[in-house]
């Protein structure tokens, strides 16, 4: 236990986000095994990541937070209001982002005088699935006070597309992770603005929720 302690310690300061940090691994525990495992996961890859010029998410499901990083320096920070999840034992690794957020482009009126942005924060949805490999599902959801109607459907599309999963005859063996995160309407756009095709996704888990 001593010894996975230290190397937690001794990776943390080998990224810039981390180093010099009181806190370098918020809400971890050194006195609990699984807790320190959890974090030497995470950190090993966040290593290998941090070693590379693109930017990275990083989802912290113990702090509820999802931070945007490059070069292991945090570049932005949303906040999770509330998530759930299944089949978290199946997350190992980094995940790599195949599909993006759609976006509905504005059409470009030839005749206006002022130059037109065709896309901007304001275009983004709210609510979206964000589908990544290995296999992992994100969905993003609004908050139901800011977002009503929005939120009631992202929401029955989920219990619809589990229902259908748990009745399926040919699911497979070990089932698919899926997470859906809550989030304030600004950072649900603010994300999917800042996701690019093949980021790298770390996740670190809670170890007393499965």
């Amino acid at each position: 236990m001593i010894l996975c302690a230290v190397l937690v310690l001794l990776l943390a300061s080998s990224l810039p986000g981390y180093a010099g940090e009181p806190d370098a691994f918020p809400g971890l525990d050194l006195n609990h095994h699984a807790s320190v495992q959890e974090a030497t996961r995470v950190l090993e890859e966040e290593i290998k990541l941090a070693a590379r010029p693109q930017t990275y998410l990083l989802l912290d499901l113990v702090t509820r937070t999802l931070q945007i990083k490059g070069r292991g320096v945090e570049l932005h920070r949303l906040t999770i209001t509330a998530w759930s999840g299944k089949a978290l034992h199946e997350l190992k690794g980094t995940h790599r982002l195949i599909t993006r957020p759609p976006v509905l482009r504005r059409k470009i009126d030839p005749t206006a005088a002022v130059e037109q942005d065709p896309i901007s924060l304001a275009d983004m949805p709210v609510e979206y699935t964000l589908s990544f490999s290995p296999s992992l599902s994100i969905d993003v959801t609004p908050l139901a006070e800011e977002r009503p109607f929005q939120w009631f459907r992202a929401k029955g599309q989920i219990w619809w597309r589990d229902l259908k999963e748990s009745w399926s005859t040919d699911r497979p063996a070990a089932p698919s992770p899926h997470l859906s995160l809550e989030v304030s309407a600004d950072q649900a756009q603010s994300l999917a603005w800042s996701v690019v095709d093949g980021m790298a996704l770390v996740i670190r888990r809670p170890t007393d929720k499965k």
